[in-house]
């Protein structure tokens, strides 16, 4: 296994310490290995639909469930952080592509032991996740449209979407684009309808504004605000896939720019939006927004036939999670393979430029996944959850202070850096102080302590065998 850059590094100087170093880090530009063929439109695009997720969907109901009107307090703690974290993330990717993004990094930063770590947490967890995704399309499918079993949807849909990984990465940015477009042109559409039902424009009658100025803003207090902030802190989960994509696209400093500049507007139209439409329309402790918010705001609008529609869309939201996903982890993968963390013979490229052995072993889980649908179809999606846990925060907390390290080796050796952080280092540090409450806050709740402990108790194994592997390593070396 080959060390790391060594500590003197900052986070524009890229790891030319060694051949194999300065290939892994400018892959981006390499004809041998990965190919910046994806255009800036689909980063950008692919940047506003990891927004739209299941998340939202689905979560946002739970959180206005946990908090009542105030989860829009909620949703604004939590959209602040991602924004500083999608950030700092972007101000590295700007400065050093590389598809281990944020493994790359802390690698960089912390060294390699730290990395291992992270880039193994990570795609772990993506391999879960792909496998609850295609379960819970699958799930949605198979009531919608019960011409196939559970299982046999689940099947389709992981061939399909392997198929579209192998293909190249043009087509799966392509798929990706239009996978978001769906998603983004429902939410402007849900977001006008809304506003004209609550303007009266629709067949329902409006409810004014009676949902908040008859009720408690916080009819649960600060405690419903910190749990509405557990559940919609994890919706924005997906976003940093940006980051391991940008080492494949054309002009990845502009594309990046762009994507994390926008997103600040993003959060507030998708999410604040959505939710603020969704505690206007209904009250908060409707049932119904619990169990689908879309859907009881489109009834209530009375527009039954869009809300009918809107399981298709979740099942888009899903896919386009999954497309992403399968993407993500085949390129960490490929990544942790070039850095020596994996079996370097699992490193290489097909004629397509395309880490299929990477994606292979990332959709392994999947089809593992399918035949656990055909046994114990209603039990898979909740135990594949309850497993990935809460394994973003590791991923934002060790990009934060990879951040914090390598902008300060960058300022003492006086580096410009194409894309710069907000008021550094105070609002990075506040914004680590921020997830060390939220990971407080967890610890208070039964079921979100067990997942912390449990991806904590994987991260710390995780960081063992790293230091072992490394030492050894350094020590054959």
């Amino acid at each position: 296994m080959k060390n790391q850059p060594s500590n003197s590094e900052s986070i524009g100087s890229s790891a030319s310490s060694a051949p194999a170093d300065d290939q892994a880090s400018s892959v981006h530009t390499s004809v041998g290995g990965l190919r910046a063929v994806m255009r800036p439109r689909h980063l950008i695009m692919m940047s506003l639909g990891s927004a739209i997720g299941a998340g939202l969907f689905v979560g946002s109901g739970a959180g206005i469930a946990a908090a009542g009107p105030a989860v829009l307090v909620s949703y604004a703690i939590a959209g602040l952080i991602v924004i500083a974290v999608m950030r700092m993330l972007g101000e590295m990717v700007a400065a050093d592509p590389n598809p281990g993004a944020f493994s790359y990094y802390v690698g960089k930063a912390l060294g390699p032991s730290a990395a291992f770590a992270v880039g193994w947490l990570w795609w772990i967890t993506l391999c879960l996740v792909v496998a609850a995704e295609a379960t819970a399309a699958a799930q949605i499918m198979a009531g919608v449209v019960p011409l196939f079993p559970q299982w046999g949807y689940a099947l389709a849909f992981m061939v399909l979407f392997t198929w579209i990984n192998l293909w190249g990465v043009r087509s799966f940015g392509e798929f990706e684009f239009w996978f978001s477009f769906i998603k983004v042109a429902f939410v402007f559409l849900f977001l006008a309808l809304g506003v004209a039902f609550l303007l009266g424009w629709t067949p329902a009658d409006s409810p004014g504004l009676t949902h908040i100025t008859e009720t408690s803003f916080m009819p649960n207090g600060m405690g419903g605000i910190a749990a509405g902030l557990l559940v919609v802190v994890f919706a924005f989960g997906g976003i940093e896939i940006v980051a391991v994509a940008a080492a494949e696209t054309a002009e990845p400093q502009r594309s990046v720019r762009s994507a994390t500049r926008t997103i600040l507007w993003r959060i507030l139209l998708f999410y604040m939006g959505s939710v603020s439409i969704m505690v206007l329309a209904l009250p908060w402790d409707d049932p119904s927004l619990l169990e689908s918010p879309f859907v009881a705001v489109l009834n209530r609008a009375g527009l039954p036939v869009l809300a009918a529609i809107i399981g298709m869309i979740i099942v888009a939201a899903l896919l386009s999670s999954l497309n992403a996903n399968v993407y993500g982890a085949s390129r960490m993968f490929y990544s942790l393979a070039q850095r020596g963390m994996a079996p370097r013979g699992m490193g290489g490229v097909n004629e397509r430029a395309v880490p299929s052995l990477g994606v292979w072993m990332s959709v392994a889980f999947g089809f593992v996944a399918v035949l656990l649908n055909y046994f114990w179809a209603e039990e898979v999606l909740g135990l594949l959850l309850n497993i990935v846990g809460s394994t973003l925060i590791v991923t934002w907390s060790s990009a934060i202070i990879a951040h914090l390290v390598l902008r300060t080796r960058a300022e003492k050796a006086g580096e410009q850096l194409p894309l710069t952080m907000w008021l550094f280092p105070y609002l990075s540090w506040a914004t680590l102080v921020g997830l060390v409450g939220i990971i407080v806050l967890g610890f208070t709740v039964p079921d979100v302590r067990t997942q912390l402990l449990l991806t904590f108790g994987l991260f710390g194994a995780l960081l063992v065998v790293g230091v072992i592997t490394t030492r050894r390593d350094a020590q054959r070396a």
